[in-house]
């Protein structure tokens, strides 16, 4: 388990050091999603939790609409951007996003995470992970879809709602889990979705509430996604079509800005990110699965949820070579 250093260093500070008034208390922005921000998700727990610790910090969440819209934003923003890290960003962008050369080692040990894969990544601090999945309901759904073949094999009004890969992380994860599955057979997986897709979105909430209101069959989300609705509803009905070819999964990350003038404090956020204290807040609030073993701190919800047997990948390098070309075959064929 990732040791969290930043507790140990926070509580040595705090008996030796004198206090820090308001006017000289250092500022961590943040740049992240609007979910993750928001009043019902983990930004204000985890803030809460942070300020307790760093020795008389403020933290300061700025939300954009999607996590590809952060990446963009300190993009445009450079070496002016107010932002000291970037949490929400996920595998499937983090390699463009060190690729703009704006990202710092974050320099921590990640030898304790547990993941589908091990963790090598120098700039980015995985904090969630969950494979994507299509979500369905058990009161109108009896037999759900056990591969992408099954599916395109279905009537043509059975409907799917999917997001868009340029503005959503979940819609271009569904690229690369086609990809990863299929390989050149890709666009032909396309066309026999493209029937049963009755709206592409711009984000996650838009498909997920066309599935909640009952006007699509399924809506792409996460394999986790069920949990939400047993805790906070009470409602069994909503489960993870769980499909022969295998998931792909998705793991969310942090990383920070080489222009942030609070370089140690942003180190000390994202060794607070992997600790149990914070780890065990994103089940119930971001409802995706730790990166560290919680053992009985994990709501055992989460225990009972399937999971898939095989987990897919696509490389850093395939990503940056071939996204693009992924993107224009998927909306080509389903325009």
């Amino acid at each position: 388990m990732v040791k969290s250093t930043c507790i140990v260093a926070a509580v040595l500070f705090g008996l030796f050091a004198a206090p820090v008034s308001a006017q000289d208390a250092p500022t961590l922005n943040i740049y992240t999603y609007d979910g993750f921000a928001a009043d019902w998700g983990p930004g204000p727990v985890l803030k809460q939790g942070f300020e307790a610790i760093c020795g008389g910090c403020t933290v300061e969440w700025i939300a954009a609409d999607s996590s590809i819209g952060t990446l963009r934003r300190v993009q445009l923003e450079g070496d002016t951007t107010q932002a000291d890290i970037i949490v929400g960003l996920d595998t499937a962008i983090a390699g463009e996003a060190r690729d703009t050369g704006l990202f710092a080692d974050h320099g921590l040990d990640m030898s304790g995470l547990n993941l589908p894969q091990a963790w090598t990544d120098a700039q980015f601090v995985p904090f969630d992970y969950a494979h994507f999945a299509f979500v369905y309901d058990t009161d109108t759904v009896a037999t759900p879809p056990t591969s992408f073949e099954e599916l395109i094999a279905l009537p043509d009004d059975f409907k799917i709602a999917v997001q868009d890969p340029r503005s959503a992380t979940p819609g271009l994860g569904l690229v690369m889990w086609i990809r990863a599955a299929y390989g050149d057979r890709a666009p032909e997986i396309w066309a026999g979705l493209k029937p049963h897709i009755l709206s592409v979105t711009r984000e996650w909430s838009e498909s997920y509430n066309l599935f909640l209101q009952g006007e699509a069959d399924m809506a792409l989300s996460y394999t986790t996604s069920p949990a939400y609705h047993i805790i906070a509803e009470g409602d069994d009905t909503v489960h993870a079509a769980l499909f022969s070819e295998g998931h792909l999964a998705q793991t969310e990350v942090a990383g920070i800005l080489k222009s942030s003038e609070q370089q140690e404090l942003a180190r000390q956020f994202l060794d607070y990110l992997t600790s149990p204290d914070a780890q065990k807040i994103i089940p119930t609030t971001n409802w995706m699965l730790p990166v560290i073993d919680l053992g009985d701190q994990l709501e055992p919800t989460y225990a009972t949820l399937p999971q898939p047997e095989k987990t897919l990948t696509v490389t850093d390098a395939e990503i940056a070579a071939d996204s693009k070309a992924w993107i224009d075959e998927m909306l080509s064929a389903v325009q």
